[in-house]
């Protein structure tokens, strides 16, 4: 049997360290067969920006363009109109006593959105590739990323990460990506990451800088807690956060601490009234 041709695929998410790796190999002259981009559709506006800019560079140095992946349905169907067939048992149907439609706010163990907004597009998107093609997939996984090397071992060896084999560090993609002209509009001088700006699974410290920086998604994420089944967080809620952000603020203006058991039995009493209404 004849071996198929090769394809390299460079899987990009718009990040510092995919930007870098893509960056690189195009410096570098690394063939590249397809740039493929997973467009959940919850991006901030900043990375499409982004996104746009990237692609014309591809554009003028490559004479290609980055292709775009979409999910099948937008995001609202999956998070609230999608029936779903829960057992008699669950947890969900003991507390509401119904079948809620949508798979609610995702958790640290049911990223569903990640499974229907990236990864099964990207597979249904690549299938007929698969078929003609021996994909080789480089993957932006920085140097001094171990945690997520170590998940990756056991993946197939046409998964390629050169960012470990060029030695680069996540400060050094960014730096890189910096230094190449590209900057996200500053997203990485607010976030550590940044992916998909209404991820509950983000710490309270971006959540704090979304609330504060962009008023119209935290608007958006605040609607969507109120037609959903499931709390944003296990510990808060989006309204809950906004009481609490207004509070620290409040504190810090007046010379109190925000870290102080003070502040957190007052933060309790206003959440219980705040409730109340």
């Amino acid at each position: 049997m004849m071996n198929k041709p090769r394809f390299n695929l460079v899987s990009l998410s718009g990040g510092k360290d995919s930007t870098a790796m893509l960056l690189a190999m195009i410096e570098r002259n690394v063939p590249i067969s397809m740039i493929l981009f997973c467009d959940t559709g919850l991006e901030f506006p900043a990375m499409y920006r982004h996104i746009d800019k990237l692609n014309s560079y591809v554009r003028d140095t490559l004479q290609m363009e980055i292709t775009v992946v979409q999910p099948e349905y937008p995001f609202e169907y999956y998070f609230k109109d999608i029936p779903i067939k829960r057992k008699a048992d669950s947890p969900v149907i003991q507390k509401y006593g119904e079948q809620p439609n949508g798979y609610g706010w995702a958790g640290s163990r049911m990223r569903w959105c990640t499974s229907r907004l990236k990864d099964m597009p990207r597979e249904r998107f690549l299938r007929p590739y698969r078929e003609q093609y021996d994909i080789y997939e480089y993957v932006g996984i920085a140097a001094d990323e171990q945690y997520r090397l170590e998940r990756k071992r056991n993946q197939d060896e046409q998964h390629i990460h050169p960012l470990v084999e060029w030695n680069m560090s996540e400060a050094d993609c960014l730096q890189y990506c910096y230094d190449c002209g590209f900057n996200w509009e500053g997203l990485y001088e607010k976030f550590k990451r940044v992916s998909c700006w209404c991820c509950p699974l983000q710490s309270l410290d971006e959540l704090r800088v979304l609330y504060r920086d962009y008023p119209d998604l935290w608007k958006q994420l605040g609607i969507w807690d109120e037609i959903t089944w499931r709390k944003f967080r296990a510990d808060y809620s989006v309204k809950e956060l906004q009481i609490r952000f207004d509070m620290e603020a409040e504190w810090l203006k007046n010379g109190k601490s925000i870290r102080s058991r003070e502040f957190y039995r007052a933060l309790r009493e206003r959440l219980g009234k705040e409730g109340a209404l």
